[in-house]
């Protein structure tokens, strides 16, 4: 359980009200064992069957003279004010040491709420914030569902899994050892019984926490699959639709369903074994103290009223030993849960930023890619040896067939990856010399997917700029060919766009998306199949956008359909991951050979 107790560590946020939890629980614990111990003089003076010295006793911390003690006091009263009153003044008493138990009890809990609920809203910034910061290569091996399953499901069974056990972990084992040490005053040769039976119960207990730490693995993973399945047939609906693939997805989730069902039903009946085992071995705890006590009291070793606190006793620690149970069975659970968030967690951040990094300045002369290499690993090579100078204002297309390396080509620029071999240097520094915020600010990313949020145009356009003005925006907007159509919105730029921009057409969400990217002026453009998913109408109306968007600036190119990068100053073809032609679309034309089949493909 070593990942569950990982999360504890959290509660160094919240010293106070943890410091708190833990005295009011102990308060609680105190006030209830004296409640119970009442029950001792209670019955002595009812029953009459403790004996008083003659005279009373100097108070110490023993348990003969502490019984003298009460005893002294407990028979001048019942001489003196008889036995009614004398009971009375004892019931009174439990009543106190009942009212401040049960008091800070309650207030044990009320510190216990907000370290609760915000380790668990810790957690979850902090998974929140190392998704947004982890290399694109982690989630190319990730589904989207199964991450979401991690934050929404394997955290809510961290709350009531660990962070429920809480109260238990602090309060429950601190009162078993307190009763148990009252005990051992009492008869340690009583205790002595008690502890022959708590070896099998822990054996037992052990094995069913094993099975259940099992099963709860192959739960959580099961239920990042389901989510998974929900996430996708969500953003597929129209195609599961036209191919009427209802039925079969249906059964495939059912069987999923199914079969994450049949281990949770063994997860659940696991856990529910807590309960049973402690009360089972319990009971037959107390009939060996209520056997072998009967016993001592007939040879006279203990008194009467000294087992019957005993035993009463003993039946209060019963409740807390379930709930230590019932804990640690939540904690083995839990461990499934917790070995899948730590995974996020511990995600190593392949792109580091040097703590000496400085902001990148204006790009004023050139972009090299010096020897590049880049490979998610030995045997996955994906670029190899390139070597290109890029002048600022340049417009370098770049082509070549799918799975060439395009794309992994111009990530390399924003790092959202990091060669392998070789460097990328900008007006010859480094780009792992640059702040990485900065460098991603100084370039614009317009990708085939019109990336949009459930915002407004403004909030979409603005995004990521919170000192973006109306001015800005519109600006922005106006080089891009999208300040009329906005305009007529319902609200302007205020409207709502809804969910990843579905209210508006292909054409304008990628308009909204070119003002995003040359919003802060940025000195490198980067388009990565800008103009592919559209019509001809709205291709026409975004490569307008774009060319505006490119003015002054240098820009990269990548796309399928070759007529808009004829105009490019250089394009570059690669193939197999290398650079095997480049030059402008007449010299490619004429010499080429990658090149000039891909353009006589496309005219055909």
């Amino acid at each position: 359980m070593k990942t569950t107790f990982r999360i504890f560590r959290y509660l160094l946020n919240y010293k106070k009200e943890v410091l708190l939890n833990v005295s009011f629980n102990l308060l609680y614990v105190f006030f209830s064992l004296f409640s119970f111990v009442m029950i001792i003089p209670f019955v002595s003076v009812l029953f009459g069957i403790l004996q008083a010295p003659a005279t009373c006793p100097d108070f110490a911390l023993s348990k003969d003279v502490i019984i003298d003690f009460i005893a002294y006091h407990l028979n001048y009263y019942k001489q003196t004010q008889g036995v009614v009153t004398c009971l009375l003044y004892i019931s009174c008493a439990y009543l106190v040491f009942a009212f401040f138990a049960a008091l800070c009890r309650y207030l044990g809990m009320y510190f216990l709420s907000p370290i609760r609920n915000g380790v668990v809203g810790d957690l979850r910034n902090d998974i929140y914030h190392k998704i947004t910061i982890l290399p694109l290569s982690f989630f190319s091996s990730q589904r989207k569902g199964d991450l979401i399953s991690r934050m929404t499901s394997d955290l809510a069974d961290i709350e009531w899994s660990v962070l429920s056990c809480l109260q238990m972990l602090v309060k429950d084992p601190f009162m078993v050892i307190v009763f148990l040490v009252a005990l051992l005053i009492a008869s340690a040769k009583l205790v002595l019984f008690v502890l022959i039976t708590l070896p099998i119960a822990m054996f037992l207990i052990s094995k069913v926490g094993s099975s259940l730490k099992r099963n709860s693995i192959k739960g959580q993973q099961q239920m990042g699959m389901l989510t998974s399945k929900t996430e996708e047939a969500l953003g597929a609906m129209r195609t599961i639709k036209s191919y009427n693939a209802e039925s079969v997805l249906m059964d495939k989730y059912n069987e999923q369903n199914n079969f994450f069902t049949h281990i949770m039903t063994k997860v659940y009946r696991r856990k529910e074994l807590a309960a049973p085992i402690t009360e089972i071995f319990s009971i037959l705890t107390l009939i060996i103290i209520v056997l072998f006590g009967g016993m001592m009291v007939i040879k006279g070793e203990i008194n009467p009223s000294i087992l019957i606190g005993f035993t009463v006793l003993f039946a209060r620690i019963v409740a807390p030993l379930q709930s230590i149970t019932t804990a640690y069975y939540n904690l083995q659970k839990a461990e499934a849960a917790a070995k899948r968030i730590y995974s996020i967690l511990d995600a190593q951040e392949v792109v580091m930023e040097k703590e000496d990094a400085i902001i990148m300045p204006k790009l004023c002369d050139k972009i090299i890619f010096d020897n590049v290499s880049f490979s998610y690993d030995d045997n996955n090579v994906v670029l190899q040896d390139i070597n290109l100078v890029v002048s600022k204002g340049e417009t370098v297309a770049i082509v070549g067939h799918s799975g060439a390396g395009k794309t992994t080509l111009i990530d390399l620029l924003p790092r959202f990856a990091d060669p392998t071999q070789g460097k990328i240097t900008i007006d010859g520094l480094n780009i792992k010399e640059f702040n990485i915020n900065s460098l991603r600010t100084s370039i614009g990313l317009v990708t085939q997917e019109s990336t949009l949020f459930n915002d407004s145009v403004f909030g979409n356009i603005a995004f990521g700029n919170e000192k973006a003005t109306m001015t800005d925006v519109q600006t922005a907007a106006t080089i891009a060919n999208a300040h009329e159509f906005i305009c007529k919105l319902d609200r302007g730029y205020y409207t709502n766009i809804g969910d990843r921009g579905l209210n508006l057409s292909g054409g304008q969400r990628q308009r909204i998306c070119i003002a995003r990217a040359v919003l802060n002026n940025p000195d490198i453009l980067l388009l990565d199949e800008a103009t592919s998913a559209l019509d001809t109408e709205s291709e026409y109306l975004v490569r307008e956008s774009l060319n505006r968007a490119m003015q002054g600036r240098t820009t990269f190119i990548i796309a399928h359909r070759l007529s808009t990068v004829m105009y490019a100053d250089r394009i570059i073809v690669l193939d197999g991951g290398k650079i095997v032609e480049q030059g402008n679309h007449k010299q490619l034309m004429n010499d080429s050979i990658i090149y000039a089949s891909l353009v006589k493909l496309q005219m055909l």
